[in-house]
């Protein structure tokens, strides 16, 4: 009965556009924000912030990107890692060549990088769709593999091809600490996620929506396949190309080109698909399920195996806990091939409706 909007009338249409109509979702949207930015930096140890939290908010902010591609305009991309390499190694490019230069804005630039690169890939979805076009951006992937391993200038001429980066600070205030991290990977998260739901709500994300659901109707009633498809790739790839810096600077603070590998791109796809297309919350969910779960298999596995008797080899371990992994995205995407977006949606539904038959 708490989860009801009844008596909550719109008086007005920016009442009715409102990204959470409804009064509980408002309410509990600005208290997960608030245990964020200040119970959890209370109660969370160092462990946690390096091994979970911030790996996870990079991750949903790359998975993010992603979903705008992918989910909402409905164009396959596997040069995700190609990206977050392109903002990386430009953010670094934009520190250590300008003395002085804003953190945040060498990772703005970092993006925009990423998005002259993303939009370069993205011009054969103008011809090709599907699996050809998943093909066209993995040639980005070894593209970048290549280039940031060969072109000594992108390392600043590091004889190892290892970049590391020291010293970040904003608005004055140093970023060394896990704490200091984890608050400026969330208020950039909130920032990006907070302008990308208002931009898939406007007239482009409907367009990316069109496009998506039928390319070829979506011509016919006067949308721009080749504007709709090249912005989608220019903001995907600059939200994914700012994960990328953030990577780098925050998380690895030392990186080179292996650390953005097809793997990653790979992984990137998976976060979306698990957590959900063609939604902002389904990000989150599939970060969450892609970062946390190895890590409780790998903590949960060896205690199993102490209760059953048996003794796991940390290899033993490791093996069990790929097949596993693998084993429950299977499972997963057959039983709910929505994503965990839709497992969210239909409980808030039966909420709504409870206690009466559905």
């Amino acid at each position: 009965m708490l989860y009801r909007e009844n008596g909550q009338f719109k008086t007005s249409y920016r009442a009715d556009q409102q990204i959470f109509p409804i009064v509980q979702d408002r309410v509990l949207v600005l208290l997960l924000i608030a245990i964020a930015f200040i119970g959890v930096p209370l109660l969370a140890d160092e462990y946690l912030f390096r091994a979970i939290l911030i790996p996870f908010l990079i991750m949903a902010l790359a998975a993010l990107g992603v979903n705008v591609l992918v989910g909402y305009c409905g164009q396959i991309s596997l040069g995700s890692g190609a990206f977050m390499a392109v903002g990386a190694y430009a953010a670094y490019n934009f520190f250590v060549r300008l003395p002085g230069i804003p953190l945040v804005l060498a990772l703005i630039l970092g993006g925009l990088c990423a998005t002259a690169f993303g939009i370069l890939f993205g011009l054969p979805s103008l011809r090709v769709k599907g699996l050809y076009l998943a093909v066209a951006t993995l040639a980005a992937q070894f593209f970048s593999d290549w280039m940031f391993l060969r072109i000594k200038w992108f390392t600043n001429y590091s004889s190892s091809g290892s970049v590391s980066v020291s010293g970040l600070q904003v608005f004055g205030l140093p970023i060394e600490s896990p704490v200091a991290k984890y608050l400026f990977c969330l208020a950039m998260l909130v920032v990006i996620a907070l302008l990308t739901k208002n931009m898939v709500r406007s007239a482009i994300g409907r367009e990316w929506m069109a496009i998506r659901d039928m390319d070829v109707a979506a011509a016919v009633i006067g949308i721009r396949p080749m504007f709709a498809k090249l912005s989608a790739f220019a903001v995907s790839s600059f939200i994914i190309g700012v994960a990328g810096a953030l990577w780098g600077f925050i998380y690895l603070g030392a990186w080179e080109p292996a650390a953005f590998s097809v793997d990653l791109s790979f992984k990137l796809l998976f976060m979306v698909i698990i957590g959900g297309l063609g939604s902002i919350m389904g990000s989150f969910f599939g970060a969450a399920f892609i970062v946390v779960l190895p890590i409780a298999l790998n903590q949960f596995l060896p205690v199993l195996g102490s209760v059953a008797g048996w003794n796991i080899s940390t290899a033993a371990a490791s093996h069990a806990e790929l097949m596993i992994f693998g084993a429950l995205i299977v499972w997963f995407l057959i039983v709910e091939p929505h994503g965990l977006a839709k497992l969210w949606s239909t409980g808030k539904q039966k909420l709504r409706l409870w206690p009466f038959p559905h």
